[in-house]
């Protein structure tokens, strides 16, 4: 019997765009706890060109030759023996830590949930990436608690618009970043307030914050240090904190590792959210337009 192909794309050494290589290779087969999922949209996340050109190299080395991609939305293709809360035919979204550039990926039935109907597949593959991401962040990572005061910096982003929701949910006092563009549309997730980067640096505005959620890097990371409290926390999506500078400032800060959601420890999970609507559909849209990419195959 002949073993079923796919196309997929691979990476197989550091560098740029052009290390994407499109391949026929095997499909995967399911062990008994996954599923096959048959991949109709891959969300397109940051993260995933700065682990292709190296730059998290020093702390999270990557095995070549690999797929990029975790966030997806797709239909199930088929389940392992010892799945019993899917079946082949329904449509899903969630994280695979196996690649999603590809026609076909396997992943373990905690980490998937049903597509709302309301909800299209390039929509649905942004909730993975955005909002898990998100929740990691603020609360996993940053143990966000109501009353305290939260900056995200990027507040506009797949990952921060997410991030602005969650955290207002939670209770806390939220500020967001963003270009003049998008001031409005931050307030309208539920920013208290809002800095416009591009006429106000954060750090002459925003004091005593007890978390910072960065989902930018760069020069932007490097401003948050002055405006968290002595205790308080630094989360980076997009770098690595300094941990001499936490360390002289009495801040704990980490970089948000790929791959560590663990569904089962989520009191509320960001699917359960989505599926009650919590979510602004604005919010999906906009995370669509800046990190969906639906896979045409020839």
């Amino acid at each position: 019997m002949s073993k079923r192909m796919m196309q997929a794309i691979r990476v197989y050494q550091y560098g740029g765009p052009e290390q994407l290589k499109l391949e026929q290779i095997s499909c995967p087969e399911p062990q008994p706890d996954e599923v096959l999922v048959w991949v109709y949209a891959t969300g397109v996340l940051p993260i995933e060109w700065k682990i292709r050109q190296g730059l998290f190299h020093a702390f999270n080395p990557a095995t070549f030759p690999y797929i990029p991609g975790s966030a997806f939305a797709g239909v199930v293709e088929e389940v392992g023996s010892l799945v019993t809360t899917f079946r082949s035919g329904q449509a899903v979204f969630g994280r695979s830590n196996k690649g999603t550039y590809a026609e076909y990926t396997t992943v373990s039935g905690e980490t998937i949930a049903l597509k709302p109907e309301s909800l299209g597949f390039d929509e649905a593959a942004t909730i993975s990436g955005g909002a898990t991401t998100a929740w990691e962040a603020l609360f996993d990572h940053g143990g966000l608690q109501a009353g305290q005061r939260v900056l995200i910096l990027g507040a506009a982003g797949g990952v921060g618009s997410f991030a602005v929701q969650l955290a207002r949910w939670k209770g806390a006092q939220v500020i967001g970043t963003t270009g003049a563009a998008n001031v409005d549309f931050v307030r309208s997730l539920g920013a208290e307030t809002v800095v416009d980067y591009t006429s106000t640096p954060v750090e002459q505005v925003v004091h005593d914050v007890d978390l910072v959620v960065d989902t930018v890097g760069g020069q932007t990371l490097e401003s948050a240090w002055p405006v968290i409290k002595r205790g308080g926390r630094l989360v980076s999506t997009a770098g690595q904190p300094s941990k001499e500078k936490a360390r002289e400032l009495g801040i704990g800060a980490l970089p948000k590792r790929r791959g560590t959601h663990k569904k089962a420890s989520l009191p509320k999970p960001p699917e359960r959210l989505v599926l009650e609507g919590n979510f602004s559909e604005q919010t999906l849209c906009h995370s669509k337009q800046a990190t969906c990419m639906p896979p045409k195959w020839p």
